[in-house]
Formats: C-alpha cells, sequence, structure tokens
C-alpha cells in the first residue's frame, strides 16, 4: 500500500465514501444552518453540498486516519490545561516588566512531513498561546514566533507533536 506524502495512507474504496459522504453531510447541515432550513432552498442546499464535496475531495484527497478515542480526550485535557498554563504565562509576562519578553522566532524541525496531520498540530500549535507557526523553514523545519526566545520552545513544541501523532495516528517520521 502506498502512502502520502504526510505519512498517512490514502483512503481506497470505502475510506473515499465515507469521507464523501461525511463531508457532504456536513456541508449540507451548514447550508440548512445558513438558510434556516428553508424547504424551498433543499435543492440548492443539495447541489451546493455536492459540489463542495467534490471540490473539497479534490483540493484535500480522503486519507485514513486512525485517531484514539482516549487519546483525544487526553490530548483535549491537555490542551486546556496548557492553555490555561500559557495563558497565565503570557499574561504575567505582558503585565509584569520584571518578566522579560524575549520574543523572537525559533525553527522547529518537525516530525510529520507536510501533510494535513502537520496542519492540524500547527492549528493546534497555533491555539496555544505564546507560540504562532508562521510557515515553513529550512529542511523540514516550520519557523515559530515565540514570545521568549529563552524558553525550550522546541522540546515543549515536540513534546506536543508526539501527543499529537499518538492521537491522530501518525507515525513518527524522521526529522
Amino acid at each position: 500500500m502506498n502512502s502520502s506524502e504526510d505519512g498517512s495512507r490514502p483512503a481506497e474504496g470505502p475510506g473515499i465514501a465515507q469521507s464523501a459522504l461525511s463531508r457532504g453531510a456536513g456541508f449540507f447541515g451548514f447550508w440548512l444552518v445558513l438558510t434556516g432550513a428553508d424547504s424551498a432552498d433543499l435543492a440548492a442546499g443539495l447541489v451546493a453540498a455536492v459540489a463542495a464535496t467534490a471540490a473539497s475531495l479534490r483540493l484535500m484527497p480522503a486519507e485514513q486516519w486512525n485517531p484514539r478515542p482516549i487519546k483525544l480526550a487526553g490530548l483535549m485535557l491537555h490542551f486546556l490545561r496548557q492553555s490555561i498554563v500559557a495563558g497565565t504565562d503570557v499574561a504575567l509576562r505582558a503585565l509584569d516588566p520584571r518578566l522579560p519578553l524575549q520574543p523572537g522566532f525559533v525553527v522547529y524541525h518537525a516530525h510529520l512531513p507536510p501533510g494535513t496531520k502537520r496542519n492540524a498540530f500547527c492549528a493546534i500549535m497555533s491555539l496555544l498561546p505564546g507560540t504562532l507557526p508562521c510557515g515553513p523553514a529550512e529542511g523540514n523545519g516550520l519557523a515559530i514566533h515565540c514570545l521568549d526566545v529563552t524558553q525550550p520552545v522546541a522540546e515543549q513544541l515536540a513534546a506536543e507533536e508526539t501527543l499529537c501523532m499518538q492521537t491522530l495516528g501518525g507515525a513518527q517520521g524522521n526529522g
């Protein structure tokens, strides 16, 4: 079986159908919310959902993800705790002149290759106060803006990436 560029396996057969159905249902549900579920708009909504699903599958092909529900719950709790701790740290650094801010960029060499799982990791990382992925860097790196370059940002991101890979079912590559 071939692997896609982000380390996950491409969905085949039922995987594509399942992805198309779930995406189509999501797009149609969004249409219903937007139109207030007006029966006069159902036909247009179905056409829009089919077109959006086709475009979605073309732009972001279906992949096989192996999310682990218990790990996902753990990641959500970890994320909540990290958000509170990091948010408090950012607030203290911003409001207390004795706590220095040394903003700058750090290059983080990700283990996840470019693709949707790396994008999911970057989305999670961008929600944590104090770090913001800004784009690719040399090699397999990511340029990360952080509030204090003297902190062990790369080590913290490595731990976050490992937790993300364990949750999403991504295999750790070389990087």
